[in-house]
């Protein structure tokens, strides 16, 4: 029952997190007349106030000497703050100037170049599922490039910039709140001398259009640190199969925003892009949920073969064996 209830917190917090990715593009409209470089610098130096206060609530501390103690963690760091601040400065861009739903196909392909990556650098191998889905987003970014008129830069530098941040932290293992925390560290100084720059050329907006101007601009550290600490909070609670179908909540409500709220314009062409996308991704989650089951067949029936044969009449009961006597009884329910 316990087990039930931590899943279905983690269930509202993973549908919190993506919920607010998703409907993120409601909120950087409304601090107009500022830039994206502006807003963005904003959101470095506030995120880090807001982290901040996270860390000293659940005293983490350990992590920082660590950091400092490591060269090549620290370089890390850097690259992923470097990486993550372009990802998020396009974004912050392509919102504000009416390329809603060219930026959610970022996130929605975002899955096939993770892919794609562990194949070229990692060395990774395929099964002929996912390769079909790659192949299947290729041809989906041809077919945009050519509705579009261009290639769908925008989509592609997004999902370019976040698989490569998201494999920088898998080499770097650190935690969602900490990682954020040594990221707009790094970061805080240049994006405060940067605001203070702006406001000694008389271009800051922060000053000169009203306090709730001021609050909203404030507000891009709560809006970067909340849904983090709610994935943080539903990833320790629901299986990673899930929090993979959660994923694509985001650029859903992103591409729905983009046609229905903002109106961007859909002609054949781009329908025709965005359903091969889907196509491709609707394979690549039936691949990991059919590999995923067999991969739990396989455990459960390893299992069963190590557990010890029940008595029978008179038959010898087998004495326990280290190995058979730490087991537990029962698989602890995740």
């Amino acid at each position: 029952m316990k087990a039930e209830n931590e899943q279905r917190t983690g269930l509202l917090y993973g549908f919190g997190a993506y919920g607010m990715w998703g409907l993120v593009p409601l909120f950087w409209p409304l601090l107009k007349p500022s830039g994206a470089i502006e807003i963005l610098a904003h959101r470095m130096v506030w995120s880090l106030g807001v982290v901040g206060v996270l860390l000293l609530a659940l005293r983490r501390w350990s992590w920082i000497r660590d950091l400092l103690r490591t060269p090549r963690k620290l370089a890390l760091t850097a690259l992923a703050a470097s990486v993550i601040s372009v990802n998020w400065g396009l974004y912050i861009w392509a919102v504000n100037n009416g390329a809603v739903v060219e930026a959610s196909l970022g996130y929605f392909i975002n899955p096939l170049v993770t892919i794609a990556i562990g194949v070229l650098l990692l060395g990774e191998r395929l099964r002929r599922a996912q390769w079909a889905a790659v192949g299947i987003g290729v041809a989906a970014v041809l077919v945009l490039a050519i509705g579009y008129g261009r290639p769908p830069w925008i989509s592609l530098v997004l999902a370019f910039s976040f698989a490569t941040y998201g494999l920088i932290k898998k080499k770097l293992d650190m935690g969602g709140v900490e990682s954020l925390a040594a990221e707009t560290a790094l970061l805080f100084l240049p994006a405060l001398g940067y605001l203070l720059w702006l406001g000694a050329q008389g271009r800051s907006s922060f000053a000169t259009e009203g306090p709730g101007h001021a609050s909203l601009l404030a507000a891009t550290g709560l809006v970067t640190a909340i849904p983090l600490v709610c994935f943080g909070a539903a990833a320790i609670r629901v299986p990673l199969s899930t929090l993979g179908l959660l994923q694509y909540l985001a650029p859903v409500f992103q591409f729905a925003l983009g046609v229905v709220y903002f109106h961007e314009a859909m002609p054949p062409e781009r329908w025709a892009g965005f359903s091969l996308v889907w196509v491709a991704l609707a394979l690549l989650t039936w691949d990991a949920l059919r590999t995923a089951h067999r991969t739990r067949a396989r455990l459960e029936a390893a299992r069963t073969a190590a557990a010890p044969v029940p008595a029978t009449a008179g038959a010898p009961v087998p004495a326990p064996t280290a190995a058979t006597a730490a087991e537990p009884a029962s698989e602890p329910a995740t």
